[in-house]
């Protein structure tokens, strides 16, 4: 009786230490917060980040690439929430790089809805402190970065927001040729997903969420033909590429973004001011960053979507 008294109180102290300890890394987790500048939907629109002492920050180069607890995650920066149109993309050349919608000949972009798709079919975003450098050949697909952060697909089941900054875990690789530019679309989860820890490499995408990969590629492949644009090429035949040729590209963009940030390297248009990096020739103050974010308009409420944007477009295979 005693020895299973002593074994339920043990557990029961395991269990408690267990969330005790789970509870103290989230807390030592840094957290972001947002701030919404003109008109959704319009091109004045402007999201900022802000980190956990309120400060302003550019969520390119300010927010680390590894997480702070758990160095096996990537930060990831949403800038399209799942079945959204709205083409919001890190502005890579403003100051501070917050979240805007891209914008074609003085209007707002929206990616079309594909049938069966609505919307982008996962959240999607990019890794913070990565760059393509667009002088740099891949060295797998002989064609130069598209001159921006690594993108990722984050394939959990939460539906997140723009501008939110979660945590994934990285799964694999799909090869997009845009245009001519290399495009890598990283394909990851959100650890915080319940079923996060039954995801550890592509193969398990297939077992566990079947169907999705390749609904991924058709993605992609086709979401610029209703723009009157081609089909987009793939690399490897549209095959994924496994978690660790996955990791091995980021680190190779990461490295590219430190030679950026240092200014060892032409940068272009890329504004790389930031408010952490205090040896970067491009370091700013918090009282810098206000000012210019304090400059923008402020926000007011959106306007409705326009009705085409809910068109399906049916295209045969």
């Amino acid at each position: 009786m005693w020895a299973s008294l002593r074994a339920i109180t043990s557990s029961r102290l395991m269990f408690w230490w267990g969330r005790r300890s789970q509870a103290a890394a989230m807390s030592s987790r840094h957290s972001y917060s947002r701030e919404e500048r003109g008109e959704l939907h319009r091109p004045s629109y402007l999201l900022y980040l802000k980190n956990s002492d309120g400060k302003y920050i550019s969520p390119l180069h300010d927010i680390p690439l590894y997480d702070e607890v758990d160095k096996a995650l990537l930060n990831m920066v949403v800038e399209i929430p799942r079945w959204k149109n709205a083409k919001m993309e890190i502005a890579t050349t403003m100051p501070l790089n917050p979240i805007k919608q891209d914008v074609l000949k003085g209007k707002v972009r929206f990616a079309a809805n594909i049938f069966p798709y609505n919307g982008y079919i996962w959240n999607y975003g990019a890794l913070p402190q990565t760059w393509e450098d667009p002088c740099h050949k891949d060295p797998n697909t002989n064609y130069c970065g598209d001159n921006d952060p690594i993108d990722v697909c984050d394939i959990g089941s939460k539906v997140c927001s723009y501008g939110d900054v979660i945590q994934v875990k990285v799964l694999g690789a799909l090869a997009l040729i845009d245009e001519g530019e290399m495009d890598w679309k990283i394909i990851a989860i959100n650890q915080e997903d319940p079923d996060a820890q039954m995801f550890n490499d592509i193969d398990d995408v297939r077992t566990y969420k079947p169907g999705y990969l390749e609904a991924t590629v058709n993605w992609f492949r086709l979401y610029k033909v209703p723009d009157g644009k081609p089909e987009n090429l793939l690399g490897f035949n549209g095959e994924f590429k496994d978690r660790e040729f996955a990791l091995g590209v980021i680190m190779s963009t990461h490295q590219y973004w430190c030679s950026l940030i240092y200014n060892k390297t032409e940068g272009g248009d890329i504004n790389c001011k930031n408010v952490s990096i205090r040896d970067s020739p491009f370091y700013c103050s918090h009282k810098e960053a206000k000012s210019l974010v304090l400059s923008a308009p402020e926000y007011v409420n959106p306007s409705p979507i326009p009705e085409e944007v809910n068109k399906w477009h049916f295209i045969k295979n």
